[in-house]
């Protein structure tokens, strides 16, 4: 393929087997269309598939595995640990290939008016195919989560760009937008309270959190606006969550920009976070698939604190990321099965 184009949507399903591979199977049924993960998580109750295309292609195979989700996907009985509101929570579509932005936001265009149209649900727009300011940051679209769209849906600021303002109980609502690449990184807490993991998250993510005054409350100003402390990290979003499954927390991050914050810069900044409250951090997970050149950035990082030259071979140098950032914590890192270029 000449043009590529990767999509990764979340969809509101991640401990019925046979739904997710329902799902899975409409992208693999899909002409000039390529499935390249699922990863499923049954304490967030999401998966994240991952797939890439031409532009033709992935927005049928896009369009295809909505028409699955939304036959199998019933959100008023919906519960999970990650933020969500829809069944297709939200469908990006990053190019990765021949392919401007530009053509990624048409792409999106088409696949919310579809959407609407067939399944009558709102769809928003959102990163680089939003419209207004205010809709460009996924958590600012889905604040509140399903549970808040019947209230949101009456307010004329939230109506959205396309179907109408009314709430489909079943589907909830559906972003979409063009996006660059996103890494879904996520740092293990040894801890099943997800306190402390919140704790860093606030801390590291870029948008900060609240000040708060010597008892605890948090400090506001003369309009009565909550004052807000920076975050650490540049491009960064981040909460914190339990994993049951496990019995750990995470500190649940979105990259949104990894030339800006690389897996690696996350992860020391976390052990830093970690080690003023006492918590202790065993390694990391990245959710889905990742380009090669964060990955080659940690490994000679890793090398160089190790006190050894940056100058070795892709493979050394991935092993180096892997060891340093603790990727086989959980289960094992595959290069082969995570990179992307590798994918291809």
């Amino acid at each position: 393929m000449d043009k590529i184009v990767e999509c990764v949507p979340n969809f509101s399903e991640g401990r019925d087997k046979s739904v997710i591979d329902k799902i899975a199977e409409a992208v693999k049924n899909t002409p000039d269309a390529r499935l390249m993960d699922v990863d499923p998580n049954g304490d967030y109750h999401r998966t994240v598939f991952t797939f890439v295309g031409t532009p033709e292609g992935i927005l049928q195979a896009a369009l295809n595995a909505f028409d699955a989700a939304a036959e199998l996907i019933d959100m008023s009985v919906h519960k999970g640990e990650h933020p969500r509101q829809g069944a297709a929570d939200v469908v990006p579509f990053i190019p990765v290939r021949g392919v401007t932005m530009e053509e990624c936001v048409t792409i999106s265009e088409k696949f919310g008016a579809a959407i609407a149209k067939k399944h009558h649900l709102p769809v928003y727009l959102y990163e680089e195919s939003a419209r207004t300011p205010a809709r460009r940051n996924l958590a600012k679209v889905r604040k509140g989560e399903y549970e808040a769209l019947p209230d949101k849906l009456l307010d004329p600021a939230f109506a959205p760009d396309f179907g109408e303002a009314v709430h489909n109980t079943k589907l909830g609502a559906t972003v979409t937008g063009g996006r660059f690449f996103l890494i879904a990184y996520n740092v293990n807490i040894k801890d099943a309270d997800p306190k402390k993991a919140n704790k860093i998250a606030l801390i590291l993510r870029e948008s900060g959190r609240a000040k708060r005054d010597a008892n605890g409350e948090i400090v506001r100003d003369e309009n009565g606006k909550a004052i807000k402390i920076p975050g650490r990290l540049k491009a960064v979003k981040g909460l914190g969550v339990p994993l049951e499954e496990y019995g750990i927390s995470q500190v649940s991050m979105n990259l949104v920009n990894y030339s800006i914050t690389p897996p690696h810069i996350a992860y020391e900044s976390a052990l830093e976070e970690a080690a003023k409250i006492d918590a202790e951090i065993t390694g990391s997970e990245i959710v889905g698939l990742t380009p090669l050149e964060p990955l080659i950035l940690a490994g000679k990082f890793y090398r160089e604190k190790n006190g050894l030259t940056p100058d070795a071979s892709e493979e050394e140098l991935l092993k180096a990321a892997i060891e340093g950032m603790g990727l086989s914590d959980l289960y094992p890192f595959d290069p082969k099965k995570k990179i992307i270029e590798y994918m291809i």
